[in-house]
């Protein structure tokens, strides 16, 4: 049996730049992993594919990510091999975070390592992108901007080292519905978009940016409530990552960010979390 840690991500920067004529919209977007992960066990078996996610309301067939991540993979490859796979949730749940991207990518570098089917990173990424946007991110294994609806990757400068406070407050946001109140007109024009550069945890704080924010707070207030209760517990800046709800705090220390943590913990049924950046 092989363990494995799947790391969730933040959006450090998320420009919608224009929609699609296939409904989907381009994007900037700065892509950071973080410690926070969900572990994951792989044993291979005699036939088929088993999921397993106990103590969590995620489906254990078809409809999970990781059983089409399996699946896709063994098409790919004409290998008829089985696999048994047990996911233990840390991350929440449609929570912006891309658990479940992580998953599915966690899943194609693991099988792909016991049975030795030699896969290149970027066949990797081409499998994953067709189960999900961020799932090519996540083989990529590096912090990078992404573009288009998010599967062409550039890997990013150095970013300074940082502490982060999360807060998931336990509701879910549908991403097709925050995408759909920006209310943008279809675009036919070349999009340019300037890279920022963050050199300092200061740069890094002044510059985040999420487009898809002022959306979410607007039907969930709360969110902006929380952003504030970062900054007055000593975050240098806070943002919603993705389309939400999470947000997240970055803090210059990690003493810094476990003091807030330990201070946010306890003001209301809100799932708090500590992390640093991978």
């Amino acid at each position: 049996m092989i363990r494995k840690l799947s790391p969730a991500k933040i959006n450090l920067c998320l420009r919608v730049l224009g929609k699609r004529e296939d409904g989907y919209h381009d994007i900037a977007s700065l892509m950071q992993r973080i410690s926070l992960a969900d572990e994951m066990f792989f044993a291979p078996s005699t036939g088929g594919i088993t999921v397993r996610c106990p103590g969590s309301p995620l489906p254990e067939n078809e409809g999970n990510i990781v059983y089409r991540a399996a699946e896709a993979l063994f098409s790919d490859a004409g290998c008829h091999r089985g696999i048994d796979i047990t996911i233990h949730k840390k991350i929440p749940i449609a929570a912006g975070l891309g658990g479940g991207s992580s998953n599915a990518a966690t899943t194609l570098m693991t099988m792909n390592e016991i049975f030795a089917l030699r896969y290149p990173a970027e066949d990797l990424m081409k499998i994953g992108a067709k189960l999900g946007a961020d799932v090519p991110f996540f083989i990529f294994q590096k912090t990078a901007w992404a573009f288009g609806i998010g599967e062409r990757l550039e890997a990013a400068d150095l970013l300074p080292p940082f502490w982060l406070v999360l807060i998931n407050p336990g509701f879910e946001l549908s991403t097709k519905m925050i995408y759909e109140g920006l209310k943008l007109r279809l675009t036919n024009r070349t999009i340019h978009y300037s890279i920022p550069r963050f050199y300092t945890i200061h740069d890094l704080a002044e510059g985040l940016q999420n487009d898809l924010e002022r959306v979410s707070v607007r039907i969930h207030p709360v969110l902006a409530e929380l952003k504030r209760l970062l900054i007055s517990h000593g975050a240098l800046g806070a943002l919603m990552s993705g389309s939400g709800p999470t947000v997240f705090g970055i803090f210059e220390t990690e003493e810094k960010a476990a003091t807030a943590q330990k201070a946010l913990r306890g003001i209301d049924t809100w799932s708090v979390f500590s992390a640093n950046a991978l």
